[in-house]
Parts: C-alpha cells; structure tokens; sequence
C-alpha cells in the first residue's frame, strides 16, 4: 500500500470508509479527538472509539475499548489523536486487529515517517498530517 497524497485517493478513502475506529478518542466536546468523530458520525460514519483512560465507557453511541485489537471487527479506517512520538507504542496494536484496517489515518498536525512506512510494508495504506472533518468537508 502507500501513502496518501492525492485528493483523489482522499476522497476514495473518505467516501468509502464507514467504519472508523478512532484511536485517543475524548470526551471533551472542545477536544478535536471529540467533535471530528463527532462530525463524522453526523454524516453516516459509524465510530469506535479507543482509550484506555475511558475504557468501560460509551462514547458516539458505542463501547469505549482499551485497544484496537479489541474490537474484533472489520475497521475501515484507524483515526489517530496521538502524538507522533507515541505511534510507536501503538504500532504492534494496529498491526493485530484481525483483520487489519485499510488506513491508518494520522490527523492533522501528526505525522511519523517511520511508523508510516511500517504500516505500509505491512500493506496498509496510511494519511498523514490531515484533518478527517476537513478533507470530508472540501472533498465531499
């Protein structure tokens, strides 16, 4: 797979990608980690939300998780709202959701080279340093 930087490929992602586990999910309603999936669920995207600070919880009508590899479901796209200095602690938890998702998508203001080319050797396409709630609304 690659990584993303055409619009074309952008809105592919974002037209076809339904189910959409957000990784640092919040639930602060200033937090972008809150109203960006927050947006997204408004228009049709079903969210999962991951944290281990709330897990037990409920957030955008689902079950807060620990770990992505809990959700044991088939996931479009992995948005993630942590730091570039932490994917790297999250990498082997990507890599064993079963199946593994299609993108990883690191929101704006995130960016890891280095993570991103594991993810696309492992044949994952990867976003970077780019808003959902923004590509969503200039693309679709």
């Amino acid at each position: 797979m690659h990584i993303v930087e055409r619009d074309e490929d952008l809105a592919w992602i974002l037209g076809s990608s339904y189910t959409v586990a957000v990784l640092g999910a919040h639930p602060e309603e200033s937090r972008p980690a809150y109203y960006v999936p927050a947006y997204l669920r408004e228009h049709g995207y079903r969210i999962l939300p991951v944290n281990p600070k709330y897990a037990g919880g409920e957030l955008f009508g689902e079950p807060v998780r620990e770990r992505l590899a809990e959700i044991g479901e088939p996931v479009d796209v992995v948005d993630v709202f942590r730091g570039a200095d932490k994917l790297p602690g999250h990498l082997e938890d990507i890599l064993a959701m079963n199946p593994p998702p299609a993108v990883v998508w690191l929101q704006k203001g995130i960016r890891n080279d280095e993570f991103a080319r594991a993810l696309t050797d492992a044949g994952i396409t990867v976003v970077q340093d780019r808003c959902m709630l923004e590509e969503h609304r200039r693309l679709l």
